[in-house]
């Protein structure tokens, strides 16, 4: 397992902390941006699901700690990574951090998973700050890969 290579994606959100941290942990808001549907609110100890309906997609995620307002610890994947969000409170909003880590590919598929999740969270990022800011859906995840 590959312990020193990792993604981080960041984003300035223009909204209080409280708001921009609940959008990650509930997913009557999450669902606006990213997955398109949870088993659950994300809580320290417990796992949920996550479905992407359109991809066909699900993934089972396992919450390790929630540090209200300022962390989220998760495990999630195949094969499993850890995905760490942090929120840090500035003078202009808030600014969201996504950090994943421990993957176990080598080589080139190492980079191509790399690459695909640098993307992959930006993505996220991106849709995030145009619902909370204006509350536009833009379909980012939908549209990433659109079948005919």
């Amino acid at each position: 397992m590959s312990t020193d290579v990792y993604v981080e994606a960041q984003m300035l959100i223009r909204k209080p902390v409280a708001e921009v941290f609940e959008a990650f942990v509930n997913p009557e808001i999450t669902t606006q941006f990213w997955f398109t549907k949870s088993t659950g609110k994300l809580e320290e100890g417990n796992s949920v699901t996550w479905e992407w309906e359109m991809y066909g997609v699900k993934s089972n995620v396992t919450v390790h700690e929630i540090i209200p307002d300022q962390s989220i610890k998760t495990e999630w994947g195949d094969p499993a990574v850890q995905v760490d969000y942090e929120f840090k409170e500035m003078e202009k909003g808030t600014l969201v951090v996504i950090r994943s880590y421990g993957y176990d590919q080598t080589g080139e598929n190492l980079l191509r998973t790399v690459n695909d999740n640098t993307g992959g969270f930006t993505t996220v990022l991106d849709g995030c700050k145009a619902y909370l800011e204006h509350g536009i859906k833009l379909n980012l995840i939908e549209d990433k890969f659109p079948r005919k």
